[in-house]
């Protein structure tokens, strides 16, 4: 079979080789990483959806670390990126040269690449670079090619972006936009370790031993299993209650709640929903699953919408989040097919 071109029918097999290859990541990551499990686990459900990612935590929590030594663990050739307000979108997509023969005098031009030609890119603190660099990594991420001048050269495949960005220093730095961020499959937060493991990292960090890591599944491999997800059935059940979600952050809807009218500025696009059944079809082959349930759905409506629903002054005053929002609307959202499809509102949300 040729990667990307043909179906690739589900086994038994290959479902159990994802999921103990989940086992055998977690494993050559917990030599270097401790703790960050569910982080993790949402960037492994990423790279397998063919998503990208955005990271935001404070600094030291060993995001850059995480994200090198996952690509040591993939066996995928790894760039990164620090961004910096004078980086210029010639600095991540490559540029081109003008090269002469010395023996001719002839004279011709050769594109130099850039640092995006990765299997797997770190856009570090992308928050601090100008909306025209920052817009550099629009194309990439989405048709996986660079156009420089009237060519356009493709990327490396599998391709994965993962940016971070720090939340306690806004003085000099440039917020994504919001079309941008939509670019990201998942938004994830990296929290404060445990004292446990905080504990464990002190141990672990000023020592004499370093710990090394084995790749444990080739760039064909992941390209494999990128192409397995898609196979993972969802039920019609499944897919109307990702809609229902989605379309219940949409300020002024039918059906919406009064609370999201009260507190949002502006709801997630058709990409939420594409996004959060892949994500859910990824989560479920990695615990070694044949199909989407509705709690898959639930378990990565955070990271598909939190930066995807905006929320306005009045939420922002009362200290109220994205994810607070996310929250309510997932409470107030029936799981059972019988009541989802009977509810007076969800049958206004689903005729509109």
């Amino acid at each position: 079979m040729t990667v990307g071109t043909e179906p690739t029918e589900l086994r038994a097999e290959d479902a159990e080789r994802l999921a103990a290859a989940r086992q055998s990541i977690l494993d050559q990551l917990g030599r270097i990483i401790v703790g960050q499990r569910e982080v993790i686990d949402e960037l492994m459900i990423c790279l397998f959806s063919r998503g990208h990612c955005l990271l935001e935590g404070v600094p030291g929590l060993a995001k850059t670390l995480m994200i090198s030594t996952l690509a040591k663990t993939l066996d995928l050739s790894f760039s990164r990126i620090q961004f910096t307000p004078d980086l210029m979108p010639a600095d991540v997509t490559g540029t081109e040269i003008i090269e002469e023969d010395r023996a001719t005098g002839h004279r011709s031009t050769r594109f130099m690449e850039g640092p995006l030609f990765a299997n797997v890119v770190l856009a570090d603190e992308i928050n601090r670079t100008p909306p025209k660099t920052q817009a550099s990594l629009l194309e990439a991420m989405q048709e996986r090619t660079v156009s420089i001048g009237r060519t356009r050269h493709q990327l490396a495949d599998p391709f994965f972006v993962l940016a971070t960005q720090n939340p306690i220093e806004q003085e000099g730095t440039y917020p994504l936009p919001e079309a941008q961020q939509d670019r990201f499959m998942f938004k994830v937060f990296v929290d404060y370790p445990s004292f446990d493991e905080e504990f464990e990292v002190a141990r672990r960090t000023t020592g004499g031993v370093v710990a090394e890591v084995t790749p444990v599944l080739s760039g064909e491999d992941i390209l494999r299993l990128q192409q397995l997800v898609r196979q993972v059935p969802a039920s019609d059940h499944v897919v109307r209650y990702a809609l229902s979600l989605v379309r219940q952050t949409r300020v002024g809807g039918e059906g919406v709640p009064d609370f999201v009218d009260e507190l949002v500025g502006w709801g997630a696009g058709p990409r939420a929903v594409q996004y959060l059944i892949l994500g859910g079809k990824a989560r479920a082959l990695l615990e070694g699953r044949f199909h989407v349930t509705v709690e898959d759905i639930q378990q990565l409506a955070r990271p598909v919408l939190r930066h995807r629903m905006v929320v306005n002054f009045a939420a922002e005053s009362e200290g109220i989040t994205s994810d607070a929002v996310i929250d309510r609307i997932i409470a107030a959202t029936p799981t059972s097919e019988d009541e989802l499809t009977r509810d007076a509102r969800f049958q206004k949300i689903f005729a509109s």
